[in-house]
């Protein structure tokens, strides 16, 4: 086992609306599916994110496609037209993500 960076294995992409964003994680190759269920789970990405989703975060499986999505409950300081955050959107929220660190094989 090795300890890999979301990033080396997997890519993301971001949503918002209002003060909800959401977020895919997509493993590049189907193998590491299975691995990112078990690591990737709603507790460890609020845990990861807790400094930033003050919310809940619900993680949807999306097993025909080898995906996810992850819905995250006020995490954008009010939303796009009242937050004075720098990334209002929350694009950015996506390359925080995958800068957690799960066990792979090797």
């Amino acid at each position: 086992m090795k300890k890999v960076k979301l990033i080396d294995i997997a890519h993301s992409r971001t949503g918002d609306k209002g003060n909800t964003l959401n977020f895919s994680l997509i493993p590049y190759n189907e193998k590491h599916y299975h691995t990112l269920a078990d690591q990737v789970t709603a507790e460890t990405v609020k845990d990861h994110l807790n400094h930033i989703v003050k919310g809940s975060i619900t993680r949807y499986n999306l097993p025909n496609i080898k995906a996810f999505n992850f819905v995250c409950e006020e995490a954008l300081l009010g939303g796009v037209t009242t937050s004075l955050a720098i990334d209002t959107h929350g694009k950015s929220l996506s390359s925080a993500v995958l800068e957690m660190e799960i066990m792979i094989e090797d």
